[in-house]
C-alpha cells in the first residue's frame, strides 16, 4: 500500500527514544495511523502538534503492517489554539472524539468539511459554533444521526421544537409540550445552517450530541465517554 494525502494531526505517541506513532485525519483516506522514524528532533517539535495541517507520504510492504509515514508541514494551525485555554479544551475534545469514533482508512466524505471548518475558523468569533457543527456531523457520519425532518407523533413539518431521546426524531411543539422536561431542544441553527446562534442554543445542542454519541456509539462499544468533553459546557456558559 502506498498513497499521498493531507490532513490534520489528532494524536502523537512516542515510540522509542526518537520516533512517533501519529494519527492524522486525512482528506481522502480518513483516519490514518502510522510510524514516523526519528521524528523527535528540535526542528520537528513544532511540526508534530495536534491541529497542524500536514502532508503525508504513506507506505507499507504488507497491507496488514503499520504504515510508515513521511510528514511535511503545510500549515501550523496548532499555534491558533495555544493562546486560549478554552480553544485548547475544544481541540482536545475534537482530537479525542475523532480518534475514538472514526475508523481507519475510511473516506470521511462530507464530514471532512466540518473538520476543516473547526480547525481553520478557530480564530473567528463564532468558533464554538463550528465545533457544534463538527459534533453534529460526527453523529451523521457514524450513521446514528437524528431525524429532524418531521414530527414523530403527528407527521407535521411545522413548529418542530423538541427531539425525543428515545427515537432521535423531531417532535412538534403541541405534541411535545406536556413532556418538554424529558425532551431535548430542537437544534434550529443546525438545520437552518445559522452560524450565529445564541449560547443557549449551542449549550442545548451539545447536550443533545453528547447524549446520542454516548447512547448510540460509546455505550454500544462499551467505551467510556471522554472526560475532556465535560469542559465544553463551561466554555459555552462564558459566551
Amino acid at each position: 500500500m502506498q498513497f499521498i494525502d493531507e490532513g490534520y494531526i489528532i494524536k502523537c505517541r512516542k515510540h522509542g527514544e526518537k520516533s512517533l506513532i501519529i494519527t492524522v485525519l486525512c482528506k481522502n483516506y480518513g483516519k490514518v495511523c502510522g510510524y514516523v522514524k526519528n521524528a523527535m528532533t528540535k526542528k520537528n517539535m513544532a511540526v508534530f502538534q495536534p491541529g497542524n495541517l500536514v502532508k503525508i507520504d504513506a507506505w507499507s510492504r504488507v497491507d496488514d503492517n503499520m504504515l510508515l509515514l513521511k510528514v511535511d508541514l503545510i500549515k501550523p494551525c496548532a499555534v491558533n489554539f495555544i493562546t486560549s485555554a478554552d480553544k485548547l479544551k475544544a481541540l482536545s475534545c475534537f482530537c479525542t472524539l475523532s480518534d475514538i469514533c472514526l475508523p481507519e482508512l475510511q473516506p470521511l466524505d462530507r464530514f471532512y468539511y466540518w473538520v476543516e471548518s473547526f480547525v481553520n475558523l478557530i480564530l473567528e468569533e463564532n468558533w464554538v459554533t463550528h465545533y457544534c457543527f463538527f459534533e453534529y456531523g460526527l453523529l451523521e457520519f457514524l450513521g446514528v444521526g437524528l431525524d429532524l425532518s418531521e414530527c414523530a407523533a403527528t407527521g407535521t413539518t411545522e413548529n418542530l421544537e423538541f427531539v425525543s431521546p428515545k427515537t432521535g426524531k423531531a417532535v412538534c411543539y403541541e405534541a411535545g409540550l406536556p413532556y418538554k422536561d424529558r425532551l431535548f431542544k430542537y437544534p434550529h441553527f443546525i438545520v437552518e445552517q445559522n452560524f450565529a446562534p445564541a449560547p443557549s442554543e449551542m449549550a442545548d445542542l451539545l447536550k443533545l450530541t453528547e447524549f446520542f454519541l454516548n447512547k448510540n456509539f460509546f455505550a454500544i462499544h462499551n467505551l467510556k465517554f471522554p472526560e475532556c468533553r465535560d469542559n465544553l459546557a463551561e466554555i459555552v456558559e462564558k459566551l
